[in-house]
């Protein structure tokens, strides 16, 4: 089943307005008893939509006012969308377990979005940030042991595996390092310009969120931490925004973020097996439609040209949420030793000196992320003490 673009058109801007503080700050999932997924979908939801709030300030301040109005009831409704999704976290759900969650986002979503990638790069490149983050969790997790004593493995509930990824200590590299090549906008496939866009909203998102809560924790080793990933985070912003072509026109990058953001609610709908959850994901996805529908008036209006030679008549197949454990030990076995040297991969031993010189000063007085992990590992049931010989 697909979703047709051209004749789906949702519900108007105009009619969106429709909602009250309750309604914002409405009921949140339970925290243990709700399906790991139902958690990746929200947090997923979230960057989504802050990515779109982000992007429709930047087009506002280059558009004329007619365009600046449409944008402005756009952003509204994008807003509260985002407000409603963001407050179904609850409440006992620490800031270190959404972290957890947000790793298992990164994680999990990559994954498919590696696995089905059409070009072998862009894959490569997914591949490559995956496993950066698969040991972002792992050391997340060592952290919430060491600081509240619980099991990540309560929030992961099984789908996603704990154990060390390429290590975080060596995630940090020249920015050279950072950029890839980007998609011809001309023959790109349309599910490569929106897995891009997915991760960039995923991974700014994840960013952001941990500046903000980083400086909140007294634990010195949380505060490196949380400074450490923060900063490999910034990386992987700069990688996936890099990939899109920088002879999209800024109204053709508006018809995509709106057409990424239909095509993940759709997603969501789709898999979510919470009924209240499903219904907001379906409300919204109506909304989305709507706006996609303004966005395509704007672009007619203004560049005179058809919308769907910039987005696909029909929407790629959905994002499938599920665990991806076997996928992630085959690429951690066959790529965990592969670096970055310009746009390229190459084996560690090749990676250039001026990463290695980055690297070498920021960890000149220790890596955050090896000293909260030293001596722990992971066991099914509660945590277990291991030689750090054994982990590598």
């Amino acid at each position: 089943m697909s979703l047709d673009l051209t004749s789906e058109r949702g519900v108007a801007v105009e009619a969106q307005q429709q909602f009250d503080w309750k309604d914002l700050a409405g009921l949140p999932y339970s925290k243990l008893d709700a399906d790991a997924f139902s958690r990746v979908r929200v947090i997923l939801m979230n960057g989504v939509e802050s990515e779109a709030l982000r992007f429709s300030h930047l087009l506002a301040r280059a558009s004329d006012p007619g365009l600046r109005r449409t944008l402005a009831l756009v952003r509204r409704a994008e807003q509260h969308q985002q407000t409603l999704v963001n407050w179904l976290n609850p409440a006992d759900q620490s800031p270190l377990e959404t972290t957890i969650g947000y790793e298992q986002v990164a994680i999990e979503v990559t994954a498919h979005l590696a696995k089905h990638e059409p070009d072998p790069y862009l894959a490569q490149v997914y591949r490559f940030g995956l496993l950066e983050d698969f040991d972002h969790l792992y050391r997340y997790a060592a952290l919430l042991d060491r600081l509240e004593g619980k099991d990540a493995n309560n929030l992961l509930q099984g789908y996603t595996d704990v154990r060390p990824g390429r290590p975080t200590r060596d995630h940090h590299r020249h920015p050279d390092e950072d950029l890839a090549r980007p998609y011809d906008r001309r023959s790109a496939h349309p599910l490569s310009k929106l897995n891009a866009l997915t991760l960039v909203a995923g991974e700014y998102q994840t960013h952001d969120f941990y500046m903000h809560v980083g400086p909140l924790y007294a634990d010195p080793i949380a505060r490196q931490l949380y400074a450490e990933i923060a900063s490999v985070e910034e990386q992987h912003v700069t990688q996936y925004e890099s990939l899109a072509d920088p002879a999209e026109t800024w109204l053709e990058r508006w018809l995509l973020h709106e057409a990424t953001e239909v095509w993940n609610y759709w997603s969501c709908a789709q898999d979510e097996t919470d009924t209240r959850l499903k219904a907001i994901f379906e409300r919204f996805l109506d909304y989305e439609l709507g706006h996609l529908a303004a966005a395509r008036e704007a672009f007619e209006r203004l560049e005179a040209r058809d919308p769907f030679l910039v987005i696909p008549r029909a929407l790629p197949d959905p994002i499938k949420f599920e665990g991806h454990r076997d996928f992630v030990r085959e690429t951690l076995a066959r790529e965990e030793d592969l670096r970055r040297d310009g746009t390229g991969f190459v084996p560690s031993a090749r990676e250039p000196e001026r990463s290695r010189a980055l690297r070498s000063r920021l960890n000149a007085q220790g890596s955050p992320s090896e000293a909260v992990a030293r001596g722990w590992a992971w066991r099914p049931g509660t945590e277990l003490v291991a030689e750090p010989a054994a982990l590598h």
